[in-house]
């Protein structure tokens, strides 16, 4: 396997990198347990004790053949522009604090983005918007997030989302969502005890929260609230704390480049969190 320098440490990695081998915010090693049939994604999801132990596994998992295929053709294959670095090639773990108060859910890793870095919504022109709009609000450290390790951090705020593995298409298949579903489910556990708001980014991350929530048995609203930039809904957890869910359209080029999303209205739903 060829071998490439990180663009930050200058440590050198193979595509996909293999787990423990030393990329920033790696939390996985060769002893962390792989999942590698939904059964086994059910169980060490809700096993794992603390965010940092549910991230090593997510980072790992090999459930889904075909997103495994397709992560792994993409860091082999790369973009032209990125033929120089190695690629992650790996699901996409959460990341920020690991208390969060607000938790940001998204659809899931882009191909050249979070698959090549390794760190969710980090290198790509949709992750430029969402953690600008991030740092003016006081959550990011930097208005940038270009690489794991170039110092960018998240103070109150945990960045997840619905599929970990970047799907062909930009489009994960219904089973392929469904076999992912148990690591947002835990991701939701974890957080309630200092979770004040969601912000589901998109109709698919809208849609996977407000399952998630019944799953766990919060209470929801019926019937379904509708999805829509600034829609906002109540769910409440058994503990009896209850959480707003707020969506936005998704900060992908599609809606940026066109106008359907705005800075002003991204920085108007994050402020209203």
């Amino acid at each position: 396997m060829i071998e490439l320098p990180h663009p930050v440490t200058g440590q050198s990695f193979g595509s996909p990198v293999p787990a423990g081998t030393g990329w920033p915010g790696d939390l996985a090693d060769r002893h962390t347990p792989v999942a590698g049939t939904a059964a086994q994604v059910s169980s060490l999801a809700a096993s794992a004790g603390a965010v940092a132990e549910l991230d090593a596994r997510i980072s790992v998992c090999r459930a889904c053949p075909r997103l495994v295929a397709w992560r792994e053709e993409c860091a082999v294959g790369k973009r032209a522009s990125f033929a120089g670095q190695p690629y992650w090639g790996r699901p996409g773990p959460g990341f920020g604090d690991p208390q969060p108060a607000v938790l940001v859910v998204g659809l899931a890793p882009a191909a050249h983005g979070a698959n090549r870095t390794g760190r969710m919504f980090t290198g790509d022109r949709s992750g430029d918007w969402l953690y600008a709009a991030l740092h003016r609000a006081g959550y990011a450290a930097l208005p940038t997030s270009v690489a794991a390790g170039d110092g960018q951090a998240l103070t109150g705020l945990r960045i997840v989302a619905a599929v970990r593995c970047a799907p062909p298409g930009n489009q994960p298949t219904g089973q392929e969502k469904a076999t992912c579903a148990p690591w947002l489910d835990r991701d939701l556990t974890l957080a309630a005890p200092s979770l004040r708001s969601i912000l589901a980014l998109g109709g698919i991350g809208w849609d996977a929260t407000l399952a998630a929530a019944r799953r766990l048995g919060w209470q929801v609203p019926a019937p379904k609230p509708r999805f829509g930039h600034g829609a906002v809904c109540r769910v409440v957890t058994p503990a009896g704390r209850q959480i707003r869910l707020v969506g936005s359209y998704h900060v992908s080029q599609q809606n940026t480049f066109t106008g359907r999303l705005t800075e002003p209205m991204l920085d108007a739903v994050i402020g209203s969190l």
